[in-house]
């Protein structure tokens, strides 16, 4: 498994990204992924890319952003292709957006063939310049089931789309991860990983919440503290070979909680191929 850490994380902290490079490639992290934002305003920063971000033994797997599918053709198309220049300046292949600002049993037919058709417009200029587009698994948009999220899939029906998978948001769309998972693998491109204390707190995940400064921070926990069986889920995750995962925290104690999430992750990991290696040895 590629772990990378989210610059989002630190989106109301004062530090370069030259900071959080150094700190992510000391504390088992393999790549970094890019919130668009900040990947958008250090664009004149021409000296920062993909080598610059190699010399610290990191990668850049993909950038999040925000495709604007709601919006004229053209702006959509520019933003595309904009979020998609940034990406390979970043030698990343992979742009992660959100499929809507409507729950799927919101939406009407008429709009769901509208959104199906500007993705699919947008994942053919991504293919063009060696990108996927990766819609996340999230509520309040078409992919927010495992149903809906099945059926978006066939509608777009484009090679360049692909899924990434939030586990803690399937789960709180009712689905059980581990079903969806298998049922949604040959799609999957990239697992962004958190936990909550209990379904009474889903709402410190809302957008609105998240992005604020003074936002609630309330039961968000690491890892394996939360309602999420994420040993249930690793024992599936753990069975691929090709993995790219991200920690997406939103709390405080950024660093702390990262670092052991990471740490634990990597021994839990170990153990497990620990009787493998035995074996073979």
């Amino acid at each position: 498994m590629r772990l990378s850490l989210c610059t989002i994380t630190f989106r109301h902290h004062l530090l370069s990204l030259e900071d959080i490079a150094r700190w992510a490639a000391a504390n088992d992290f393999q790549g970094i992924e890019l919130w668009g934002a900040h990947a958008r305003n250090m664009q004149h920063m021409t000296d920062r890319n993909a080598d610059w971000m190699a010399v610290f033994g990191l990668s850049v797997p993909m950038l999040s952003d925000y495709l604007p599918l709601d919006e004229d053709l053209a702006s959509l198309r520019h933003a595309t292709s904009n979020l998609c220049r940034l990406a390979g300046r970043w030698g990343a292949r992979k742009v992660r957006t959100f499929a809507g600002k409507s729950a799927s049993r919101d939406t009407s037919p008429e709009a769901r063939w509208r959104l199906s058709a500007r993705l699919k417009d947008a994942c053919m200029i991504a293919q063009d310049q060696g990108c996927e587009i990766l819609v996340e698994t999230h509520p309040g948009t078409l992919a927010d089931t495992l149903s809906s999220t099945q059926r978006l899939l066939e509608e777009v029906d484009h090679p360049a789309l692909g899924i990434n998978f939030d586990t803690l948001h399937v789960w709180e769309g009712g689905d059980d991860p581990v079903a969806a998972h298998r049922a949604l693998l040959p799609h999957i491109r990239h697992y962004h990983l958190k936990n909550v204390r209990s379904r009474a707190d889903l709402a410190v995940f809302e957008p609105a919440n998240v992005y604020a400064a003074a936002g609630k921070r309330a039961g968000m926990t690491a890892l394996f503290d939360g309602a999420v069986d994420y040993l249930q889920f690793f024992d599936e995750l753990f069975e691929r070979e090709e993995v790219d995962a991200s920690l997406e925290w939103f709390g405080g104690d950024c660093f702390n909680i990262l670092a052991n999430d990471a740490r634990n992750m990597h021994l839990l990991k170990a153990d497990r191929d620990a009787p493998i290696r035995a074996g073979v040895a």
